[in-house]
């Protein structure tokens, strides 16, 4: 398991996204609704960047566990938004991409100084432990972005596909996403023949990424 090789890791990426990540994505969830017309986030004390009003018990609780088990973070949490007040025919839409932009966006922040790490071969021999857990924070939250946009409810992606669908088909097929959404994910989580769907698909793109901001 990964906290038993890297248990210094492990507890500083538990801490990071359930403390700074999760709260930064779920307030640019409510605050892009806020600047759309919608009060619903903030009428829920959710227009804050404090990790407790963000913390979800199913989606916290997956991000740990995938941490502790494999150093990748899979979970997710949810910010209330009425899209009714959204203004715009794309409001669901933007409101749902900016939690994963959000996750980009600390990826490239961090991956500052751990590029400065990786440019000077002495400091990183000196900070090696810190420029080990920065290479962690971001390629963790590159793939935690692109997890949330996988196109099934309830996340952010599935918000995003049934926004941009037409309404005849956001309205067949929503009741049956609701229903098996969750369970489509664990079966894309679920290693299959060695590696999940999930990590065959995002670990690729995730690496790509990754070698743009810190290469």
């Amino acid at each position: 398991m990964f906290v038993q090789e890297n248990p210094v890791a492990a507890i500083a990426l538990i801490a990071f996204f359930l403390l700074l990540s999760f709260p930064v994505h779920e307030f640019a969830h409510a605050f892009a609704a806020y600047r759309l017309g919608d009060s619903t986030a903030k009428m829920f004390g959710r227009l804050t960047l404090n990790p407790i009003a963000h913390f979800d018990q199913v989606g916290g609780t997956m991000l740990v566990i995938s941490i502790l088990l494999t150093g990748f973070p899979l979970g997710f949490a949810q910010t209330p938004v009425n899209p009714r007040n959204l203004r715009g025919r794309y409001g669901e839409a933007i409101v749902a991409a900016a939690g994963p932009l959000s996750n980009m966006l600390l990826a490239a922040i961090f991956a500052i100084p751990l590029r400065v790490m990786l440019s000077d071969p002495g400091m990183l021999l000196g900070n090696f432990e810190i420029a080990s857990i920065l290479s962690f924070i971001v390629r963790g939250s590159i793939i935690l972005g692109l997890f949330n946009l996988i196109p099934i409810p309830p996340l952010d992606g599935g918000t995003i596909m049934l926004s941009l669908v037409s309404p005849q088909t956001a309205w067949r097929i929503r009741p049956v996403l609701a229903q098996y959404g969750f369970f489509l994910i664990i079966l894309l989580i679920l290693p299959i023949g060695g590696q999940s769907v999930i990590g065959r698909v995002l670990l690729p793109i995730t690496s790509a990424i990754y070698g743009v901001l810190v290469g």
